[in-house]
């Protein structure tokens, strides 16, 4: 994959979350603010003050998350990305993890 189709990619999914997040914090699930600069998105849950924070590693063509459950790196395999250790999808991942730190069960995409 070209850096531009990674970069692409990566603002598409970045996209989602946001969306995702806005629509829950509209619809009452979830207390929560998203933050954007360039290819790194912080997801502030206002009820406890918790972050996660996702961004993008051009050279690496991967996606990284640090949550309060800890650091994963993703990598694009078979059009979704998964995660390097267990191979664990990604959304459903980030869904997990917000799940936990925002006290409300939610599914991302």
């Amino acid at each position: 994959m070209s850096e531009t189709e990674f970069l692409d990619l990566v603002d598409q999914t970045l996209d989602t979350i946001e969306a995702a997040m806005d629509r829950f914090n509209d619809d009452d699930v979830l207390d929560v603010e998203c933050k954007r600069s360039g290819n790194v998105l912080e997801i502030e849950f206002l009820d406890n003050g918790s972050k996660i924070i996702v961004n993008s590693q051009a050279p690496l063509q991967e996606m990284w998350v640090a949550a309060r459950s800890g650091g994963y790196h993703y990598k694009r395999v078979g059009g979704e990305w998964r995660n390097t250790r267990d191979e664990s999808e990604f959304y459903a991942s980030l869904s997990k993890m917000a799940s936990e730190q925002g006290g409300a069960a939610i599914s991302i995409a």
